[in-house]
Order: structure tokens, then sequence, then C-alpha cells
């Protein structure tokens, strides 16, 4: 073999051994931040959350009516969850709308019908409220009934979360 050879095959064995070491470098850091990757997740809480709904007249969260006549009476249910890790203190307010009325994240423009007083739901309960009765007296198509749930906190109310049944009124 010549010199040259020999100087090649040194050279690249260096560079191998370079690779190898930087390989290992970049395999020991990526385990580390996987690894801190799942520590956090494991010991970083769930946020909570409450859960609200309509049930219908049979306490069903299915077969909603969707077409009543003028002035039949709709009955309905509301429930609440509370996972939120502490006390959850509440209130519902219950309004009517049509297609002028605008729903959003901070709540509605419906007419109210019905504020329901102060609940206090314990952490991990889940309970329904109603038989909430409610009709619309004159023939529409999208009338709405709305239900807010409104959280007070040291006394203040503030908006938490809206649910809506959307019915055409027919003679």
């Amino acid at each position: 073999m010549n010199e040259k050879s020999k100087n090649n095959e040194k050279d690249t064995n260096i560079s191998n051994k370079h690779f190898e070491i930087l390989l290992k470098v970049c395999l020991v850091i990526g385990i580390i931040i996987i690894s801190g990757f799942i520590i956090y997740y494991i010991f970083t809480p769930e946020p909570g959350y409450v859960t609200f709904g309509i049930l219908n007249e049979n306490r069903e969260a299915e077969n909603y009516p969707t077409e009543v006549s003028v002035n039949e009476t709709i009955s309905f249910y509301l429930t609440v969850g509370n996972y939120l890790d502490r006390e959850f203190n509440f209130r519902f307010k219950i309004l009517k709308g049509n297609n002028d009325t605008v729903m959003s994240s901070s709540g509605s423009n419906g007419s109210p019908y019905l504020t329901l007083g102060n609940f206090t739901l314990e952490h991990n309960n889940e309970t329904t409220f109603g038989d909430y009765n409610i009709s619309f007296s004159e023939i529409g198509v999208n009338q709405i009934v709305i239900a807010e749930l409104w959280q007070i906190k040291n006394e203040v109310e503030e908006f938490y979360n809206i649910i809506w049944l959307r019915l055409n009124i027919t003679n």
C-alpha cells in the first residue's frame, strides 16, 4: 500500500470516529429532550372543565323537538358536570330567540325568559336541573330556546357557556 492510501484510510477512520461520537451525542440529547417531554406530560395535570348540556323531556340527549305548534309547551332539562378540581358556583339564564338573535362566546342577545338561582356543584359531580317549560306564541322558523351558564366568582357573574335548540313554530 502506498503512503497516500494509508493517509486516506486514516482520514476515513478519523471521520468515522467523529461521526460516531457526534451520533452518540445527538442520541443522548434526543433521549434527554424526549424524557423531559414525557416527565412534563406525566406531572402536568389536565385542565379542569365543566360540562353543560340540554336534555329532552325524557332526560335524554337525543330526539329533541324540531317542530312545535303555537303555544305548545316544550319541556327540557339542563345538566352540569364539574371537573375543575374546585367548587363551581353558577346560575342559568334561559332566553328566547329568533333569526335576529346573535349567539357568541360571550352570550346572546335573546329575550330573557327565566333566571335560575345560585347553585354550587362540588368537584367530580354532575347533576340535572329541570323540568323547565317554554312555549312560543308566534309562528316562525328558527325560533330558539337558549340556555346560558353563568359562573359566579366572588359574587360577580361571568358568562361561561351557551347551548340552544332551534325550533320551527307552526299553527
